[in-house]
């Protein structure tokens, strides 16, 4: 049974081919949405695509870099021609693990193109129709590192600092335009990219190592993606229409109860 009603409305979701990305894509086709799937890699995208059209939902495949601004305003463009523009979540993102002497110029440029310019992008193109309709909600996906302080994270605390204080910003300057903006902060969740990581680096120790990181969440264990999906179904809907300019973690007491 649906949570929320999206019947009618167009969510474009920014790597919503893996991870929390793919989790979003199935709760907001399941709640009526017409999901708009934008990744990189474009096999990802069509792999939830087809798997919502199986469910009998509603759903498009988009190839799409964010980093790149000619593409994403293509894309953006293709939608808008034949679709609202009613929600956007910038999702897509990548990381680094180092602090600042294990952070190369390379390295700085590789996260402010994804995670910075890449919110830029899709929120710059997607702005002035949302404008224009005299609606719109945008859900930018930050993180736990974004407001407190954590190990060997130096470029990616960064570009999700930013990721924050653009939240604010956006919401600030269009909340007379009928435009909400709002963030979420994550902890640690487990995502194929966590499986991944174990797997290259702690080969043999992956249990191992897979409880060492749940612990450093207090409550013990590491989100779900399903469970990032939720906190978004609601911000998004009508019924979180007094909800602007805020974010919410979502980090097992990461936040407050550590230290």
């Amino acid at each position: 049974m649906a949570k929320f009603n999206y019947t009618g409305k167009n969510v474009l979701i920014t790597g919503g081919g893996s991870g929390i990305g793919w989790a979003l894509s199935k709760q907001f086709a399941s709640n009526g949405a017409m999901v708009h799937v934008l990744d990189l890699e474009l096999e990802k995208a069509h792999q939830v695509v087809n798997e919502i059209i199986a469910e009998g939902h509603s759903a498009q495949a988009h190839q799409c870099d964010v980093s790149d601004s000619d593409q994403v305003r293509d894309v953006i463009q293709f939608i808008s021609k034949n679709h609202s523009l009613d929600v956007l979540i910038n999702n897509a993102g990548i990381a680094h693990i180092g602090n600042i002497e294990a952070t190369t110029e390379l390295d700085l440029d590789r996260l402010y193109k994804v995670n910075i310019k890449g919110v830029y992008n899709c929120i710059g193109n997607t702005i002035g129709k949302m404008k224009d309709q005299g609606s719109g909600v945008i859900l930018n996906m930050a993180s736990v590192a974004s407001s407190v302080a954590v190990s060997d994270r130096f470029a990616y605390s960064m570009t999700k600092g930013a990721v924050l204080t653009m939240t604010y910003s956006v919401a600030k300057d269009y909340i007379g335009y009928g435009i909400r903006c709002n963030s979420i902060s994550p902890a640690r969740v487990h995502t194929p990219f966590v499986d991944g990581f174990l797997a290259k680096n702690y080969p043999g120790n992956e249990r191992e190592m897979f409880e060492n990181l749940s612990k450093t969440q207090p409550i013990g264990r590491m989100g779900k993606p399903d469970e990032v999906a939720q906190l978004a179904l609601y911000l998004c809907s009508d019924e979180a229409s007094f909800i602007t300019g805020t974010d919410f973690p979502i980090d097992g007491g990461f936040i407050k109860l550590n230290g």
